[in-house]
């Protein structure tokens, strides 16, 4: 199945589904991109569900049981209902474009090829952007040869849309050619500007770039001396560092947000955000590179010298952001609701990332406050090297993002088999392939055991469904 460029611009489906899964998939999702993603952030808005599934199990409705062991979707294979995954991509799953070998398997793990003989739900969460996420949506399903939607993913800019009444005029920056400007225009900005219109209007802004053929047909004309910027949004990274940075510093020190002008006090320029604060990524050099966070510093920095010591206050969106945590955990809500029937917050969601500075410390700091467990598990296939010591301590170091499920997995399991233990008097014939440590010693099918505070000892004691 392929979906052309036009077709992603206009909206509509575009989630690429793997030809070998079309005649498998039990359910599918209507009305693409722009339907999901904003029934999801609407719904989000309108209520809290996880205050009314943690205060009232009982609300949940008649076919969405709260009882844990009752499998809650009409697929052949069961969805655990107790925790789920949520992943950074690069440097976990994908690096220099390509996937990370064990990545493709570890979605098949959780997807239902595992010893438990049980689907696990999962969300992406990645400080990357520059593109939509439909289309990142695409490129992500054929290279870890899933499907993926847009309703169970999150970049780095996805939270600005919420931004679009605020602003009217916004300059937006960074990105391939004008990816950027069509993303925030799909968010539903009126009015964005790029620093190549800014260039086209006043070729002597930026003294060495000058802009392409495509580029300065793609740049739009207008006095922009006249133009107020209300907002900057930096989208992706910079593909031009000196001709970015010295726009936004123009309009840092601007009067008002009109470039060309200079303030006296230095404070009536536009609020700059960032997509996110990475100093460094994993692509596909041997060594890491420099991302959006240096950008940051170094904006923050050289204004500070232009202004003789005035401070330039930016606002960063992302990992570790509490906020990007706090939606996610809504999107996963929404998730496990719409596709899986769960209408309840995971106890536990496990977090796998490669960057202790982001992915660790955000996943631990939200943990903190979250009515959940939010636990951190950090690779070394990303940023993170093996013989390093973290800025920000994990609850578990793993080599790749297999055995970041394998383990949660084998945790989760662990802990009902005690659970179990603790409150009822098992048939041992229930159990006869497990250890006393809760691991499978024989065989592939043994079905896990959803256990509850009401369930019977005769309830416990049977299948939580027929395994194919």
């Amino acid at each position: 199945m392929t979906v052309t460029e036009r077709e992603i611009q206009e909206g509509g489906p575009v989630v690429v589904v793997p030809e070998h899964m079309m005649a498998s998939r039990v359910k599918s999702h209507h009305g693409g991109f722009p339907a999901t993603l904003e029934t999801a952030r609407n719904e989000l808005n309108s209520m809290n569900l996880e205050e009314d599934a943690v205060s009232s199990p009982a609300s949940s409705s008649p076919a969405t049981p709260a009882t844990p062991g009752s499998p809650l979707t009409p697929a052949e294979v069961p969805t655990a209902d107790s925790f789920a995954f949520a992943f950074d991509i690069d440097g976990v799953l994908i690096r220099g474009g390509r996937p990370i070998p064990e990545a493709v398997e570890a979605m098949k793990v959780l997807n239902g090829e595992n010893e438990y003989g049980m689907k696990v739900p999962y969300i992406f969460l990645t400080n990357g952007g520059g593109k939509t996420e439909a289309e990142r949506c695409i490129d992500l399903s054929r290279q870890l040869d899933i499907e993926v939607s847009p309703a169970q993913f999150i970049c780095g800019h996805t939270p600005m849309r919420e931004m679009v009444e605020k602003y009217g005029t916004v300059l937006v920056v960074g990105g391939e050619g004008e990816k950027c400007r069509q993303v925030a225009e799909g968010y539903g900005f009126r009015d964005v500007v790029t620093p190549g219109d800014i260039i086209k209007d006043n070729q002597h802004t930026t003294p060495f770039r000058k802009l392409t053929a495509e580029e300065t047909a793609n740049s739009r004309k207008r006095n922009y001396g006249e133009t107020k910027i209300e907002a900057i949004f930096v989208f992706a990274d910079s593909r031009d560092w000196a001709g970015d940075i010295q726009i936004m510093l123009d309009l840092a020190m601007s009067k008002d947000g009109y470039i060309g002008t200079l303030s006296e006090t230095f404070n009536e320029g536009p609020p700059i955000y960032f997509s996110h604060n990475d100093i460094v990524w994993s692509a596909a050099h041997d060594n890491v590179r420099l991302g959006m966070g240096a950008l940051r510093k170094m904006v923050e920095m050289l204004f500070k010298d232009l202004t003789k010591g005035k401070e330039l206050e930016t606002i960063a969106f992302g990992k570790p952001q509490i906020g990007t945590f706090e939606f996610a955990t809504r999107l996963l809500q929404q998730w496990r609701k719409d596709e899986h029937r769960i209408n309840a917050p995971p106890d536990t969601v496990y977090f796998v990332g490669d960057t202790p500075e982001s992915d660790i410390r955000g996943t631990n700091q939200f943990n903190d406050k979250a009515k959940n467990e939010w636990y951190s598990i950090l690779v070394r296939t990303g940023v993170f090297q093996k013989g390093t010591e973290p800025a920000y301590k994990p609850r578990v170091t793993v080599d790749t993002v297999l055995d970041a499920v394998k383990h949660g997995m084998k945790r989760e399991f662990t802990k009902k088999m005690k659970s179990a233990s603790s409150n009822f008097t098992l048939n041992s014939l229930a159990f006869k392939n497990i250890s006393l440590n809760g691991e499978m010693t024989v065989g592939t099918k043994t079905p896990i055991l959803e256990l509850s505070e009401g369930n019977t000892p005769e309830r416990a004691m049977s299948p939580m469904a027929p395994l194919s």
